[in-house]
């Protein structure tokens, strides 16, 4: 049995992640509280399902959610499936009875919803003959049948060529698509109808495979603008963040900043005082063949959520010693012994030693900028810099990733003009970079980044995203 879903009534359901939503059916609001997103969304397909009951035909259904917006189309029998230019709402003829009033259809959803059997395929076509099966004929067509079939007994008669094991296998190769976990697609599936993830969450899903990779031999990348204040350090902070959350992979932020770094005071400390120097002057003992791994806690600081260590910059008011070209040969020497990545904060000087010793042993250049001019303005110099030096230099600049956050001076007056100028602008420095570097990725404002230490889960899911696209970014540079 197939009918066709029509749009009206228009029917919309916003579905948040605060436990709360709303169903909308011709104007007339619906809103509800729940529990959880699963109660939400059973109150929601209550509503919908009466009013398909009531129709006595499917609805189409635009849905909202924190990944995007979609369709869907809700049976009076309370059967969900994907809205599409071919599909059409369909149901299982075991599912439910053929015919349920509003009040049951409302009962059955409520109680049954997660035993239901859902139906998000349109309906196929049973073939003529079974798969293998040969037809019957009579008369001259018979006659003409049977050659086909001595022509297969005499071939039977014949020995079979055997094929070697070798060529063929019983393992499935093709990855399954799994279902939806965000969203309405999600919490319908979470309750029995089985939906295919939207875009958005594919895309995601993508990036999580991106930043899990792992590779032989260690990356270095570097972060980079010759201006104080472009957001070098939570860029540093969410690229070792997400790059050792998802991958497992040893991961350590090194503060290669010539003077008094700002990496120490955005993160944890662990038990101890040791910076870069003090590492530096033990580095024969740390690549000794008989050093051991976990020997290198005693010169790093372990983020306990975010799963990378820190190496700080010297903080010794009273010292005035400058890290060469030498010692960041030896530092990166030993950090590639113990760690397979590494995320090196910089400082403003392009033309220090420990800066420019620093881009020969990186793998990928990161610019970070906040959507200011000046900024802006100085990145661009930075890659000029870079890519008139040629070489690894100009090829670093070439292939560097531009990460623009927007600013946060217009986000403290909280007007409506501001906001909307701030991403203006953010978007008009994106626009202005992406022809001169392989990629550019946009981050919302959130204030988790503006003060104090800084923590993945503090963020904003919306910012935890635009980083998750811009390590993504970073990786497919390794």
């Amino acid at each position: 049995m197939e009918t066709q879903a029509l749009d009206f009534p228009k029917i919309n359901a916003v579905l948040r992640t605060n436990g709360t939503g709303e169903v909308t059916i011709n104007g007339t609001s619906h809103a509800i509280e729940a529990n959880d997103e699963a109660a939400v969304l059973s109150q929601a397909l209550l509503l919908i399902t009466e009013t398909a009951a009531q129709l006595g035909r499917p609805v189409q259904v635009s849905t909202t959610d924190p990944d995007g917006q979609g369709h869907i189309i809700v049976s009076p029998e309370g059967v969900v499936s994907e809205a599409g230019p071919t599909k059409t709402a369909s149901r299982r003829e075991d599912t439910l009875p053929a015919k349920v009033a509003p009040a049951a259809a409302a009962s059955a959803l409520a109680a049954a919803a997660p035993a239901m059997v859902p139906v998000a395929t349109p309906s196929e076509e049973v073939p003529a003959h079974p798969a293998g099966a040969v037809p019957v004929t009579f008369g001259a067509a018979a006659t003409q049948a049977q050659q086909p079939a001595q022509a297969t007994e005499s071939a039977a008669a014949e020995p079979a060529t055997r094929r070697s094991l070798k060529d063929t296998s019983f393992l499935i190769s093709a990855p399954v698509l799994q279902p939806a976990t965000r969203g309405w697609r999600g919490a319908l599936s979470r309750i029995g109808f089985r939906m295919d993830p939207s875009a958005e969450e594919l895309a995601e899903r993508e990036d999580i495979r991106i930043v899990s990779q792992h590779w032989p031999g260690p990356r270095t990348v570097a972060v980079v603008n010759r201006k104080g204040g472009a957001n070098k350090t939570p860029t540093v902070v969410m690229l070792s963040a997400i790059l050792a959350r998802y991958s497992g992979a040893a991961t350590v932020a090194w503060d290669n900043n010539e003077s008094q770094g700002t990496l120490g005071w955005r993160t944890e400390k662990g038990g101890h005082d040791n910076s870069v120097l003090d590492l530096i002057d033990s580095s024969q003992a740390l690549l000794s063949p008989s050093a051991q791994a976990a020997e290198i806690a005693q010169f790093v600081h372990h983020q306990t959520s975010d799963k990378f260590d820190v190496l700080r910059s010297d903080e010794n008011d009273e010292g005035d010693h400058e890290v060469t070209a030498e010692e960041v040969d030896i530092a990166h020497q030993v950090l590639t012994r113990y760690y397979r990545l590494i995320v090196m904060d910089s400082g403003n000087t392009a033309r220090a030693a420990n800066w420019r010793r620093m881009i020969h042993h990186t793998n990928q250049l990161v610019v970070p900028v906040t959507a200011i001019e000046d900024r802006a303005e100085a990145a661009r110099l930075t890659l000029q810099t870079l890519e008139s030096r040629g070489g690894h230099d100009a090829e670093l600049a070439r292939n560097a990733v531009v990460i623009v956050s927007e600013s946060t001076d217009a986000k403290r007056s909280m007007s409506g003009d501001a906001l909307k100028r701030a991403k203006d602008e953010a978007r008009r420095i994106a626009d202005g970079f992406t022809p001169h570097v392989r990629a550019v990725v946009r981050i919302p404002y959130d204030p988790a980044l503006v003060n104090g230490p800084i923590r993945y889960d503090a963020l904003q899911p919306a910012t935890q995203r635009a980083w998750l696209a811009a390590a993504a970014a970073v990786v497919k540079g390794f």
